[in-house]
């Protein structure tokens, strides 16, 4: 099967894999080449693929989308991050998605001020 990451900005994977273990809402589910197509909501968390060689290799992952489609499986994310040990993902998925959380929390709340600022206006203009 041939494995594909994309990010917003860049393909960060694209490798030959026998076997793909990933995780969506409902659990931890594994594709490997006779699967049926599949699609799946992914979940942020580690996710695996083993290559021909039978090596196990590990990303860490945002929330995103797989579509497996023959022998092609697409992953899309937001972000994605590659480790040679798996302890170390932890540790960036807490680091880094918190991170990443925070920033969306302060965007969030700066437009909640704007378009609060903008209903007060037009409220002072309707007065007038």
């Amino acid at each position: 099967m041939k494995l594909k990451v994309l990010l917003p900005a860049e393909v960060l994977l694209t490798q030959e894999v026998t076997k793909v273990v990933a995780e969506a809402e409902n659990g931890l589910f594994c594709l490997m080449p006779q699967h049926v197509d599949f699609t799946a909501a992914l979940v942020p968390g580690v996710f695996s693929y083993t290559t021909g060689d039978g090596a196990e290799h590990y990303l860490a992952i945002d929330m995103g989308t797989l579509v497996k489609k023959g022998s092609e499986i697409l992953v899309s994310t937001r972000n994605a991050f590659q480790s040679a040990e798996l302890g170390h993902l932890k540790e960036v998925i807490i680091r880094q998605f918190e991170e990443i959380d925070e920033r969306e929390k302060k965007a969030r709340a700066a437009a909640a001020r704007l378009e609060l600022d903008m209903l007060r206006r037009f409220m002072e203009l309707r007065h007038e």
